[in-house]
């Protein structure tokens, strides 16, 4: 097939304006589409020429777009920020170190606040304070949900006694190294399958339009971090209706991870469209938030769902390969996100609340809150308390900073732990040692009013990526 060859007569009579459009259109063209006919880019010049402000964010014809026409100045505001934070409820005040109560009382101080809470195991994050709650009026928060948007939880519970995981243990390893992959650009290498991966919102935002492919490929990994697949030991307390299963201890898969790149990239972009139309200063910059009546936060709102379901649907390739692998369906599956907004009604007004770090907790509402990969976690099941807003925590919570954590804890402390522990660790690095973690037991006596629990999981053998 011959190269691409297009004249600027063929533009213009699509509608190009006389002006650089055309040349840089036919650079790109002719590069980027060498093997192409006309016939079959024409369809595409022709959405680009008739709706320029859908391809504004396109990777190659970006610039082109704005030539045809201008993209629009946002409009930039200056919120006059409260003088003083508006009461909040916080559980377990001697758990939260000052930074995470300073960064949420900076929350608490903007003016489309109406209501906050802060959990047990908050520590200061990015805007936000990492177990932190907050409801806002008409506007959502990219960095009041995070970058992991859609950080979630996932447990199976198998018909398998637990006394019998002794006997399994090798098989569940090697289902683990390899069924799980790890790390920031990890990928399977070819386009995994899944509904998510059709949805129409990679089509309908401009940011997203490149990332399906990407997305494919990741789908079914974890991140780095925090994230982990592991096997260990269900104990339900009693009789559970609900669930389906009685007490008694049960062999559980539980992974924790995000939307991967594709929720860090929709975080990052839409917090910089934030910040430049929302013009805060100081600790209140990184809470610039995007109006609900807006294309950018209507946007970001399609995203930040996509991105969840994405995150649900890594979760369920995960458990479904490794039920797969074991030859066990699980008898009921519990799962949750935590680093998400939701729209729900405070007052008989519809907020956004938003939940970095937290569990929901709404009544009857399942969740399951991690400790670390030495200690217990928990399933819990909400009261729908008013006052924490519905929430709970997400963990332990950290009480050392990952750089501190790898100065001050060695290998051999860690090896210790986990020994005492029975717990095998794959990958795996410092900065997640157990050390590195407030005690579980005391956030959970800090929440009592907030969660029921139903049941307790003990990690026996975790995946981690290597760090």
């Amino acid at each position: 097939m011959g190269k691409l060859k297009i004249k600027p007569k063929q533009l213009t009579a699509l509608g190009f304006p006389q002006n650089p459009a055309i040349s840089m259109a036919i650079s790109i063209l002719e590069k980027n589409y060498k093997h192409a006919t006309f016939v079959e880019v024409e369809p595409f010049l022709k959405a680009l020429v008739e709706t320029p402000e859908k391809y504004y964010h396109h990777d190659l014809f970006g610039k082109v777009a704005e030539r045809i026409q201008p993209m629009p100045e946002p409009i930039k505001e200056k919120p006059i920020i409260r003088a003083n934070p508006l009461i909040y409820n916080t559980f377990g005040a001697e758990h939260i170190e000052k930074e995470a109560v300073l960064q949420m009382n900076t929350a608490m101080r903007l003016p489309i606040t109406v209501s906050g809470a802060l959990m047990p195991d908050a520590h200061a994050g990015y805007g936000l304070p990492i177990g932190g709650v907050l409801a806002t009026e008409g506007a959502v928060i990219p960095y009041g949900v995070g970058v992991d948007i859609g950080c979630r939880m996932c447990l199976s519970i198998y018909p398998m006694d637990g006394a019998e995981f002794p006997k399994r243990a090798k098989m569940f390893e090697q289902a683990l190294k390899a069924h799980t992959l790890f790390g920031t650009g990890g990928n399977w290498g070819t386009m995994q399958e899944h509904a998510v991966i059709e949805s129409t919102v990679f089509d309908d935002v401009p940011i997203l339009r490149d990332m399906r492919g990407r997305a494919a490929r990741q789908l079914g990994t974890s991140g780095s971090g925090n994230h982990f697949v592991e096997f260990g030991i269900v104990n339900i307390e009693q009789d559970d209706a609900d669930l389906g299963i009685k007490a008694g201890q049960y062999v559980g898969l539980l992974s924790h991870s995000s939307s991967r790149s594709l929720g860090a990239t929709v975080a990052n972009y839409y917090t910089r469209i934030a910040m430049s139309k929302r013009l805060l200063t100081g600790d209140a910059k990184q809470l610039a938030w995007l109006r609900m009546d807006e294309q950018e936060g209507i946007e970001y709102w399609l995203a930040m769902n996509l991105a969840g379901d994405y995150s649900a649907a890594c979760h369920q390739h995960i458990h479904q390969r490794i039920a797969k692998t074991i030859d066990i369906q699980p008898l009921a599956t519990i799962e949750n996100h935590h680093n998400f907004a939701w729209k729900e009604t405070i007052d008989g007004k519809e907020c956004i609340v938003h939940r970095k770090g937290a569990t929901p907790a709404g009544k009857g509402v399942m969740g399951i809150i991690p400790g670390s990969m030495a200690t217990a976690g928990y399933i819990v099941r909400g009261k729908g308390e008013v006052a924490s807003i519905h929430s709970a925590a997400h963990g332990a919570g950290r009480k050392m900073s990952r750089k501190r954590a790898k100065e001050s804890i060695t290998h051999h402390a860690m090896k210790q732990l986990l020994e005492k522990h029975n717990v095998t660790l794959i990958g795996g690095n410092l900065d997640e040692a157990p050390h590195a973690y407030k005690d579980i037991e005391a956030v959970m006596q800090s929440q009592k009013a907030l969660v029921d629990v139903v049941g307790t999981f003990m990690p026996q053998i975790v995946k981690m990526d290597i760090g």
